[in-house]
């Protein structure tokens, strides 16, 4: 924490980097107003109850939103299109060859391809504030007639996100970069102190039915594995396998070139927390529909009332753990390609050593980031899981210090030091050539 704000410190000492952090700041601002921003036509205590039929998944949309999940903003379904979009994009971009020819293709194909993601952004805006119209339909204004209320309703959902959408870009283009993660980290930041005080009221509560001493004993636990997730999330985040590589001597005219001595980086957390929301994503939309088509009052039939209480099912960890699993092999092969790397180094020369060139050291580099995968998706399972097991063991809901919460917390705050660390050595260097 202390190197963090050493570093924004000496960041804000360059006049263009303080420039970047203060319209960044700015734009965030903007972001936090508009989430006090209601959206017309549409019964709040309808929305909130709609909110709480959603369970766990409510609680985790709500923070991620920054609390206008709750509040029924504009801004309400947050910036979790954009994020699916995103996904969807990366993964269409390995299946389908025509995207992956124009993601190879320079500045240009990464345009086109962020441009098809803001098309698809709208779309999924669009299918997810129709369902949230549709489950809150009775509770509309009555003053507005009945297709004018959904049109507004639908409109001003899906603007909301398009507004952040844009939001995030203009950091990217003008501020310092990483746009989308830092809208979703000051929302999780902004939930904190609530989180805390809803903690706090609860540890008060049972002090008084229960021993003062267990009561402070167990908030101290409580805070202390606080302490010991975020420590665990810094290290693995940080965390890297390094193959050592070395490069062939050369002897071109009179001069010997190559024989440096290197080493290739894996990270142990490759996938980040993108298996953590797509299997959420999936675990939540059984009872999701239910939630979304059940109307407010409505006794659900018994099929119905299974998927309703899935979170609390074991079945529901089991199947939570084995999605996060899956995801998290699949979204590492995506993003590494060991035949490719080996390919590289083969062609400049550099070599495994105790490994052959081609073929064999793609399948040791392969078989090392399997190994890292293995541990990568235990880790993910444990850090997830652990907050819910809390939940459902101390009946408090939302422990806000959640796996996926404190993994893009830790996530962004370093991406962010690590970006104004680069920039600030690119200045340095840049004055020093002057």
């Amino acid at each position: 924490m202390s190197g963090m704000i050493e570093t924004l410190k000496n960041a804000f000492k360059i006049p263009d980097l303080r420039k970047k952090l203060l319209f960044t700041l700015l734009m965030l601002i903007v972001y936090r107003v508009g989430i006090r921003v209601p959206v017309p036509g549409i019964d709040a205590a309808a929305f909130t109850e709609l909110l709480n039929r959603f369970g766990t998944l409510g609680s985790f949309l709500d923070i991620i939103s920054g609390g206008a999940f709750k509040q029924v903003s504009i801004f309400s379904l947050g910036i979790v299109p954009y994020i699916n979009s995103s996904i969807i994009m990366q993964l269409l971009t390995v299946a389908i060859p025509a995207l992956e020819r124009l993601q190879k293709e320079g500045d240009e194909g990464r345009k086109k391809i962020q441009q098809y993601v803001r098309y698809m952004t709208i779309g999924l805006g669009l299918m997810q504030a129709t369902a949230y119209w549709f489950a809150t339909r009775l509770a509309s204004t009555p003053s507005l007639p009945f297709v004018l209320n959904a049109v507004l309703v639908i409109v001003s959902f899906t603007a909301g996100t398009a507004f952040i959408m844009w939001i995030g870009e203009q950091i990217n283009e003008s501020g310092i970069g990483n746009g989308i993660s830092l809208i979703i980290f000051a929302g999780i930041v902004t939930r904190g102190p609530d989180a805390v005080k809803t903690m706090f009221n609860y540890f008060q509560a049972w002090s008084l039915t229960r021993n003062v001493f267990v009561s402070v004993l167990a908030t101290v636990g409580v805070a202390l594995i606080f302490v010991l997730v975020i420590t665990l999330v810094v290290f693995v985040h940080m965390a890297e396998r390094r193959i050592p590589i070395q490069y062939a001597k050369k002897v071109i005219g009179r001069k010997m070139y190559g024989g440096q001595s290197t080493y290739l980086p894996i990270k142990v957390n490759q996938a980040g927390v993108i298996p953590v929301i797509f299997a959420s994503s999936i675990v939540m939309l059984p009872s999701t529909l239910v939630s979304l088509f059940t109307r407010a009052g409505e006794t659900p039939g018994s099929v119905a009332q299974w998927f309703l209480n899935f979170t609390g099912n074991p079945l529901y960890y089991v199947a939570y753990a084995l999605l996060i699993f899956g995801f998290t092999f699949f979204y590492s092969m995506v993003q590494f390609n060991p035949i490719e790397v080996a390919n590289n180094l083969q062609k400049n020369g550099g070599f495994v050593p105790g490994i052959r060139p081609g073929r064999p050291t793609s399948d040791f580099i392969l078989r090392t980031s399997r190994r890292l995968s293995w541990f990568d998706a235990i880790f993910l399972v444990l850090i997830v899981l652990m907050p819910t097991l809390l939940s459902a063991l101390t009946k408090v809901q939302g422990i806000w210090f959640g796996g996926t919460a404190v993994i893009i917390l830790v996530g962004v705050a370093l991406d962010l030091v690590n970006q104004l660390e680069a920039q600030m050595v690119m200045r340095h260097y840049k004055g020093f050539l002057d």
